[in-house]
């Protein structure tokens, strides 16, 4: 029996195995087996960037000082649906492009039909809405803003001097719908979200010359904004809000004389509140991890801004977006939160080099 060749080169009925690639390189091996398309798929929804989603909605209801519960999960696979459904718009979007700038990405390939990646994002997007709607209307008040912005900029922004501004609102969102889904309220996250969503601007901004390269500006600008949001971050934790509890200081005497302890009784002494000083320790902890995953990229990418350093950079930035979450977390003293989602960081990290998030 005469065993004919797949396009790759493997036989159709024994494929091969293929080596394995490293991020960013072009598949070896393109043949039809289960776990090729499993693997294209992993790179069509960029999968190890899923670990950077959980964290905005957990970030979100950490501002509003509420506990998560049931509605916090709805509005984590929300978001995770919502940004998935993204991931599969954007590469059919950019289908004609990446048959010029990236014909190894699984479109272009011909690993993936375009139609199952269009397939693919609008049932996501259906999901992300139905799963936003069970945590509560002020949740689905968000979510389909959210989902709009996100079909707005794959299909018309993204080329636009709008895009980043697209892209850092999107984020923005995702933080307030854990906070609306949470708590039905999204005021006191929007400081949080803005600073979120300014990461996320200046990631997506390095991104748009990650195929050709360009200039040192965008890289350098990010640099910039990374010391900023470092400096924004750790300025407010001493002063962040302490989870809508107020510290028990006791009663003020009927008579209107102080208590004898040498203080007023509103203030807020370090050794008296000592989780106050933890909270901003590991604050300030969680915001140099932050610095530190894209200080040097940003920088290497500013001296010699060449496709593969600005795609380093991005990348970096994606990953760093899981210690600012944790950061912001810390700052509203929801220390375990802070924790768990910094430990999404090295597993995410992990499976980076298995399969790129860029």
């Amino acid at each position: 029996m005469t065993l004919r060749e797949s396009p790759c080169g493997c036989p159709d009925e024994t494929p091969t195995a293929a080596p394995r690639a490293t991020a960013g390189d072009t598949p070896p091996c393109a043949c039809p087996g289960r776990s090729h398309r499993g693997r294209a798929w992993a790179e069509l929804l960029r999968l190890p960037a899923l670990f950077s989603v959980p964290g905005d909605a957990l970030a979100g209801t950490a501002a509003t000082g509420a506990s998560p519960n049931t509605r916090t999960l709805l509005a984590i696979a929300s978001s995770l649906c919502l940004y998935e459904a993204g991931m599969a718009l954007n590469d059919w979007a950019d289908r004609d492009v990446d048959a010029v700038e990236r014909p190894h990405r699984p479109l272009p390939s011909g690993r993936i039909r375009p139609a199952a990646a269009l397939t693919a994002a609008c049932a996501l997007t259906g999901a992300g809405l139905a799963l936003a709607a069970g945590a509560g209307r002020p949740a689905l008040a968000v979510a389909a803003p959210l989902a709009a912005t996100v079909w707005a900029y794959d299909l018309g922004l993204k080329h636009t001097p709008a895009g980043p501004v697209a892209m850092g609102t999107a984020r923005g969102l995702d933080l307030l719908l854990g906070a609306a889904a949470t708590s039905g309220s999204t005021r006191p996250a929007l400081p949080s979200a803005a600073l979120l969503g300014t990461h996320t601007l200046a990631v997506t901004t390095v991104s748009r010359q990650e195929a050709q390269g360009g200039s040192p500006v965008p890289p350098l600008a990010a640099l910039a904004t990374t010391a900023l949001l470092t400096r924004l971050v750790t300025r407010r934790s001493s002063g962040g809000p302490t989870r809508g509890r107020r510290p028990a200081t006791g009663h003020r005497p009927a008579t209107g004389h102080r208590p004898a302890t040498g203080h007023r009784p509103g203030g807020l002494r370090a050794d008296r509140f000592p989780g106050q000083d933890s909270g901003a320790l590991l604050t300030t902890a969680l915001t140099a991890a932050y610095a530190a995953t894209t200080a040097r990229p940003y920088f290497h990418a500013t001296l010699n801004p060449s496709p593969p350093l600005t795609q380093r950079a991005v990348g970096a930035g994606i990953r760093a977006t899981i210690p600012l979450q944790a950061a912001l977390t810390a700052r509203s003293r929801s220390t375990a939160t802070a924790l768990l989602i910094a430990a999404l960081a090295p597993v995410g990290a992990r499976f980076a080099k298995k399969v790129s998030v860029t």
